[in-house]
């Protein structure tokens, strides 16, 4: 792989290197789309109620002598991505960069875990990250694989973002006010289904295996299906076709963990989604119709997915609307597969960032 850019960008940036440090100064690492923002807020939330601190963005997309020099002269710099300019970029000593990571606990293999050839530039990256949060002592060995990063800068104190959780949110208001905006009878259950990405094209045109048509004759009258597509399913999609009422199209909609929230059943397939939804205490189903395929020929998992995921897996549309229709909804191995995924639960993770980079 040709990184030329990045080490561009990596002797552009050491022009700072000299800039004295703002012990008050706090960066993030973020694209212009701002995705993956929410752990990022909820850091920057809890710095604010400890004094007065200095906060800078610094979009990684784009270029601008300012922001270098901010971001030079940061004391802490957060990523919730990955940056691959960083293998080259030459920080102050007195800088702490830390990497949060978007999602929680360990389902699909990733980076290294995966692709032997990033190895390298991700052990190189590593070397330039003081820490990376994870959320559970169990999970460390898989991330310190995928990150190549040595295992005692590893530090299981919680996903800031799963915070969102503790607030206080008036789940009603917020789904009937959603059901309003979208003209569905205010009775009805949302189903959230949030389908993953295939490599292999044909599998991610989604309506090929989700019979629409049984779906809603079977289940519509109690429940309204809300469709959160992976930005790259896009390429595949055939229109929206939510106008008559068949699904709703949450593919743009901002908040994911207010969907989340709102819904009262989660159907996923290998999406990490699902480790968020079932620390809610949900049920979850897992409609797999290309699961042979997935597990020969995509990424892999870090545990068993057939004896480990906390739902009821099926195989085609009409085994999907069975289990809905008759509430055959397998709970038993939420409890122990988020032993493995989180230390603790309990609001207080981005407090727990926050402190231990200040001690």
């Amino acid at each position: 792989m040709n990184y030329l850019k990045h080490k561009i960008y990596g002797v552009l940036f050491k022009l700072f290197k000299n800039t004295n440090i703002k012990k008050n100064r706090v960066s993030f690492i973020i694209d212009s789309k701002e995705s993956f923002k929410g752990n990022l807020s909820y850091i920057q939330k809890e710095f604010e109620n400890r004094g007065n601190f200095e906060f800078h963005y610094f979009y990684k997309d784009k270029f601008s002598i300012d922001s270098f020099r901010k971001l030079s002269s940061s004391k802490f710099i957060f990523l919730n991505d990955n940056f691959f300019p960083l293998a080259f970029m030459e920080f102050n000593p007195e800088s702490m960069v830390v990497q949060l990571w978007h999602a929680p606990g360990a389902s699909k293999k990733f980076g290294g875990s995966v692709d032997i050839k990033s190895r390298a530039i991700l052990e190189k990256i590593s070397k330039n990250t003081d820490y990376l949060i994870v959320t559970s002592e169990n999970i460390k060995d898989y991330y310190s694989e995928a990150f190549q990063i040595a295992f005692n800068k590893i530090k299981s104190l919680g996903l800031p973002r799963m915070d969102y959780y503790f607030e206080n949110h008036d789940v009603d208001a917020l789904k009937s006010e959603f059901l309003k905006r979208n003209g569905i009878s205010s009775n009805k259950k949302i189903i959230l289904y949030a389908p993953t990405f295939r490599n292999e094209e044909k599998y991610n045109n989604i309506f090929d295996y989700l019979d629409l048509e049984e779906f809603n004759e079977n289940l519509g009258n109690d429940y309204i299906l809300a469709l959160r597509l992976h930005p790259k399913i896009k390429d595949f999609y055939k229109g929206n076709i939510s106008a008559n009422g068949q699904y709703i199209d949450v593919s743009d909609y901002e908040n994911e963990q207010e969907l989340m929230l709102m819904s009262d059943l989660l159907i996923t397939d290998y999406s990490s989604i699902m480790i968020e939804y079932v620390a809610l205490n949900k049920p979850v189903v897992f409609f797999t119709y290309d699961l042979d395929n997935y597990l020969s020929n995509e990424r892999g998992f870090y545990y068993d997915f057939k004896k480990t995921v906390p739902g009821t897996i099926v195989y085609n549309s009409q085994e999907l609307v069975e289990v809905i229709k008759n509430n055959k909804f397998d709970k038993s191995k939420i409890s122990e597969f988020l032993k493995i995924q989180f230390d603790v639960i309990d609001g207080n993770s981005s407090k727990r960032v926050v402190d231990f980079l200040l001690k």
